[in-house]
C-alpha cells in the first residue's frame, strides 16, 4: 500500500487576517497564475478560494517519515521565500474569516466554478471557509478496495472527533468543534447524493459504486452541469479515485502541523491491518456517532477511541508508532478543537492561539505535546 495526503492551509498577514493572495504567490515563485506548480518535494496549488494554498507530497509514499520529510521540505521552502510576509495556518475552517475578506480563484477552470455557483451558490463558508485533511491509500484489485471501504466507512466518525479543529466560525466560538462538516455537508444540498451524508453506505461491488455516481450525473446532465461528471465530484467522507488507482478520505479537518496529519495517516493504516475492530457497521449508527464526533469532539467517543488506540498500536509498524502518541494525545486532552475553545474562553483572544497553533506548522511540532 502507498500513501499520499493533500494538505489546505491559510494564507495570513502578521495578525491572521486570512489573505486572499493564492494567485500573486504563486506568480510570484513561477510568472504565472498556474493552477499547480512543482515546488521542490512537494505540488503547491491553488484551491477555489483565493486564502488557501495546497501542499501535496511530490509522490505517494510507502509510509508517513517520507511524505512528513517532503511536506516539510515545501513549508521550509516557503518560508525562505516568503519568511515574515505571510504566515500559513492549518485548522479545518479559518476562525475569523468573514466571507466578504475571500475571493474566488478566477484565471483558470471558470467554467466549473461557474456551475458550481449556478446549482449551489458557493458565496457561503462551505465552500470558502473549509480546510481538510485529505488522505489517499493505494489499492489492490477489487476485494482489496472493498475491504478498505468498508473498513474506513466504519472509522469516519472516530476520524472527525480526533481531528475536530473548527470550533469557531466568523470570530465565535459555536459550541460545535467540527463546524465545517456542517457547513461541507450543506454546501450541495440540492443534490443530496453527493455528499450523502458524509457517511456513504456499506460497499458490495465497485459496479454498484459506479451505478449511484452515474445517477447523480444523470441529474447533473439533467440540469445543464455535465461539465461536473467527473469522479471527484463525490463529496462523501470516503471516495473512489479511480483513476489514481486510490480511496480518498475527505472527512477529518486539517490539522496544525504536518506531524500531526501523519499521526492519523497512521492510525489509519495500523487499523486497516487489524483483523476485528470494535465498531459499529449500521449507517444509523454511524450517522448518530458521526453527529457526537461532530459536536463534541473526542470528549463524547472516548472510550471507543481508546479501545481502536489499543488496536493500532499492536499492529502499527515501527514507523507508524513514532507518530501514534499524537493521537493518544488527542484522545486524552481533546481534539484541537477542544482544546482551542478551552484556552479561549479562558483568554478571551483569539490571535495567540492562532500564533501558536502556526508556529506549530513551521517547526512542525503538534500543540500541546511535550
Amino acid at each position: 500500500m502507498t500513501i499520499g495526503t493533500e494538505h489546505e492551509y491559510s494564507v495570513n498577514d502578521a495578525h491572521f487576517t486570512a489573505l486572499p493572495v493564492s494567485d500573486q504567490i504563486i506568480k510570484s515563485i513561477c510568472g504565472s497564475f498556474s493552477g499547480e506548480i512543482l515546488f521542490g518535494e512537494v505540488k503547491l496549488g491553488k484551491e477555489l478560494q483565493k486564502t488557501v494554498l495546497e501542499f501535496v507530497p511530490r509522490v505517494p509514499a510507502s509510509g508517513p517519515a517520507a511524505l512528513e520529510s517532503m511536506l516539510m521540505q515545501g513549508i521550509r521552502k516557503f518560508y525562505h521565500i516568503f519568511p515574515t510576509q505571510y504566515h500559513l495556518l492549518g485548522l479545518g475552517m479559518h476562525p475569523t474569516l468573514t466571507l466578504d475578506r475571500t475571493a474566488v480563484w478566477d484565471h483558470d477552470e471558470g467554467e466549473y466554478y461557474e456551475a458550481y455557483d449556478r446549482l449551489f451558490n458557493i458565496r457561503q463558508h462551505g465552500w470558502l471557509n473549509i480546510q481538510a485533511l485529505q488522505i489517499n491509500l493505494s489499492y489492490a484489485g477489487e476485494k482489496d478496495l472493498l475491504m478498505q471501504y468498508n473498513r474506513i466507512r466504519t472509522l469516519l466518525p472516530y476520524l472527525i472527533a480526533l481531528t475536530a479543529s473548527s470550533p469557531m466560525v466568523e470570530g465565535r466560538l459555536t459550541g460545535t468543534m467540527d463546524n465545517r462538516l456542517i457547513y461541507y455537508r450543506e454546501n450541495q444540498k440540492e443534490i443530496p447524493a453527493i455528499c450523502n451524508g458524509i457517511i456513504p453506505a456499506r460497499l458490495r461491488s465497485v459496479a454498484e459504486y459506479q451505478m449511484a455516481q452515474e445517477r447523480i450525473f444523470s441529474e447533473l446532465r439533467a440540469r445543464h452541469a455535465g461539465i461536473l461528471c467527473e469522479e471527484w465530484l463525490n463529496s462523501s467522507g470516503l471516495i473512489i479515485r479511480f483513476s489514481r488507482g486510490c480511496l480518498e478520505i475527505k472527512a477529518p479537518d486539517e490539522q496544525e502541523c504536518i506531524r500531526s496529519d501523519m499521526a492519523v495517516a497512521a492510525l489509519v493504516t495500523s487499523l486497516l491491518r487489524c483483523p476485528t475492530l470494535p465498531v459499529e457497521s449500521d449507517q444509523d449508527a454511524l450517522l448518530a456517532l458521526t453527529e457526537t464526533a461532530i459536536q463534541d469532539g473526542t470528549a463524547g467517543l472516548r472510550p471507543e477511541l481508546e479501545a481502536l488506540y489499543r488496536c493500532a498500536w499492536q499492529r502499527a509498524s515501527a514507523e507508524e508508532r513514532q507518530y501514534l502518541p499524537v493521537i493518544e494525545s488527542r484522545i486524552t486532552k481533546g481534539s484541537l478543537a477542544e482544546q482551542m475553545a478551552e484556552r479561549y474562553r479562558k483568554e478571551k483572544t483569539i490571535e495567540p492561539i492562532l500564533a501558536d497553533m502556526a508556529h506549530c506548522l513551521r517547526v512542525n511540532k503538534p500543540y500541546g505535546i511535550g
